[in-house]
């Protein structure tokens, strides 16, 4: 009998399985034994993003590893037991205890059944099934009514609901505005009370934050960011309501292990009198106040628009080389090496341009103009544009390719791209993991809420992300926890040579978080062997630079061959 899913059950939609665990062979292992099922299946890694990625993914099963970093599959199984969509949600654990007392201990906490590892494949596929017709067929006795789009714990309102909500302000042209409100200190609370407790303690946080916004729509985005839209508000009333707001939750003893805690918050607003394209511009623009916001005294900024001063010149040249039928832009590729050998092509894209007086410019020579013209999101798409040309034809020359793409947030930050982007895999019949969008740090670090949810839409298409320039600190340290990342690429001051014993021991353990997240890692700008040395001691999984070889607009660069 056949493994694969029987597409004339009633309902023949293929089953969606939720894989935590933070084993990358074992997760990998049970991805490609369930994917080969017919089954679409996600890997989450880490604890801190099960319950986004269960409300997002919808799993009709999640696969659970029972012992996880900080916390354990059954703390988690009643974290999502307490929403009420995922009740009836089968919960399997994967364990090599074989302890029946243990056993019998995990279905008392809500698991339904356990798998003892090593796993074989049938066993584990027709366990799978096994669960998901059940709930399923629970699921259409029960009838449930259409999802709402309030939170049934806070009563907040879901991401999806507040973003219809900013949109609809917006294009009323009535005044108001939107406020980004970030408790402080998340990652030294989780880390202090332990995940469970910090989850608790947020939703008691959107609970009472939602008795001080009232009628304003407010959801929350993140771990620890919620957004409000407020109308008819005009800029004064906003910084009062942000005041308002910051003292609310400041002065709100919320308790934590029967304890009294006070949260501090920071609160970055913008209006929408701006001339916002969409609600993804306004979201973007309450993110570029927020970090204001950190650096504050009083922890409230309010959004100011760049400087839109440029180069007049260079605005010229790069309208005329983005018109129709115009010339100047063009990509140039310089290879991605796996230190351990291997075939497999991977380039970093860079964007050049030829200027008038025939000399080339390097993108940090022009992409200033084009952020302060507003050029920046038609450049991107054009870059994203050449670069999915180029994976299909190389796709149908049996020459596939993997291409880092840079790509600025204020372009993710459009409401049409995801959508554009999406359309655009389909046309060129690209492979999602063929495509790595870059993401660097500085912009990241600013716009996490943004780039999360971006980042929601398209990793179930396959696209992969990198974070790039990276150097290590609190907030760069957390993002590795918050966005669903593939690659981390360090800052070239690594590649410096000699290198300080300071940098050495950073980028050691930076390396050495990124493995225990599942990242693969790229040094880069690397000019001389000394540092390409330091790098492959390090642990580094590719090496990026000109000692491998200078940017080319050609794609012939031999990986099988390649020696560092």
């Amino acid at each position: 009998m056949s493994t694969l899913q029987d597409p004339t059950a009633a309902d023949a939609l293929p089953y969606r399985v939720l894989i935590v665990e933070d084993d990358r062979s074992q997760a990998v292992f049970a991805e490609a034994i369930l994917r080969g099922a017919g089954m679409q299946v996600e890997v989450v890694a880490v604890p801190e993003r099960v319950l986004e990625a269960v409300e997002r993914f919808d799993p009709d099963l999640v696969l659970m590893d029972l012992h996880l970093p900080g916390t354990s599959g059954t703390a988690l199984t009643r974290q999502i037991r307490a929403l009420s969509r995922f009740e009836h949600t089968p919960v399997v654990f994967l364990t090599g205890d074989q302890d029946p007392e243990r056993q019998l201990e995990v279905l008392e906490h809500g698991g339904d059944d356990f798998i003892l590892k090593p796993v074989r494949p049938r066993h584990l596929i027709v366990a799978v099934q096994s669960r998901v017709r059940r709930a399923r067929a629970l699921r259409s006795s029960l009838q449930a009514p259409a999802e709402s789009d309030r939170h049934p714990v806070t009563g907040l309102h879901t991401r999806p609901a507040l973003m219809k909500a900013l949109s609809a302000q917006l294009a009323s042209g009535a005044p108001g505005g939107a406020l980004l409100l970030e408790i402080g200190n998340a990652a030294a609370l989780r880390a202090r009370y332990g995940y469970a407790a910090f989850e608790s303690l947020m939703t008691d946080a959107g609970r009472f934050l939602a008795t001080l916004t009232g009628e304003h729509p407010t959801a929350r985005l993140s771990d620890n960011a919620f957004l409000v839209a407020a109308k008819g508000l005009d800029r004064g009333a906003l910084d009062t309501f942000a005041r308002t707001l910051r003292d609310g939750i400041g002065y709100h003893d919320f308790q934590v292990d029967d304890a009294p805690l006070r949260l501090r918050c920071s609160l970055g607003y913008t209006t929408y009198e701006h001339g916002f394209e969409d609600a993804g511009a306004v979201l973007a623009a309450a993110e570029d106040a927020g970090r204001e916001a950190h650096a504050s005294p009083v922890g409230i900024a309010a959004y100011t628009p760049p400087d839109t001063t440029a180069d007049a010149g260079v605005v010229q040249e790069l309208r005329a080389a983005l018109a129709p039928g115009g010339q100047g832009l063009y990509l140039a590729f310089q290879p991605v090496v796996a230190v351990a050998g291997g075939d497999e092509a991977q380039f970093q894209v860079l964007l050049r341009m030829t200027g008038a007086d025939g000399n080339v410019r390097k993108a940090a020579e022009f992409l200033p103009a084009a952020q302060a013209s507003g050029l920046m999101p038609q450049l991107d798409r054009w870059v994203m544009e050449h670069a999915l040309q180029l994976l299909q034809k190389r796709r149908a020359e049996s020459r596939p390719l993997r291409l880092f793409v840079s790509q600025s947030p204020r372009t993710l930050a459009q409401d049409s791209y995801v959508g554009w982007l999406q359309e655009a895999l389909d046309r060129h019949a690209v492979d999602g993991p063929s495509l790595v969008i870059d993401l660097r740090l500085e912009d990241a670090v600013i716009h996490v809420v943004l780039l999360h949810q971006v980042c929601e839409q398209l990793v179930p298409a396959g696209v992969q992300f990198c974070l790039s320039q990276f150097r290590s600190n609190e907030d760069a340290n957390q993002l590795l926890q918050e966005l669903p990342l593939g690659y981390l690429r360090l800052s070239a001051e690594f590649a410096r040579h000699p290198l300080p014993p300071e940098l050495q021991d950073e980028m050691r353990v930076a390396i050495e978080r990124a493995h225990r997240l599942g990242l693969q890692v790229i040094g880069q700008a690397v000019e001389d062997p000394q540092a390409a040395a330091s790098l492959w001691v390090a642990g580094i999984d590719f090496i990026q630079g000109n000692l491998v070889q200078h940017p080319d607009q050609a794609l012939e660069f031999d990986f099988r061959s390649a020696t560092l």
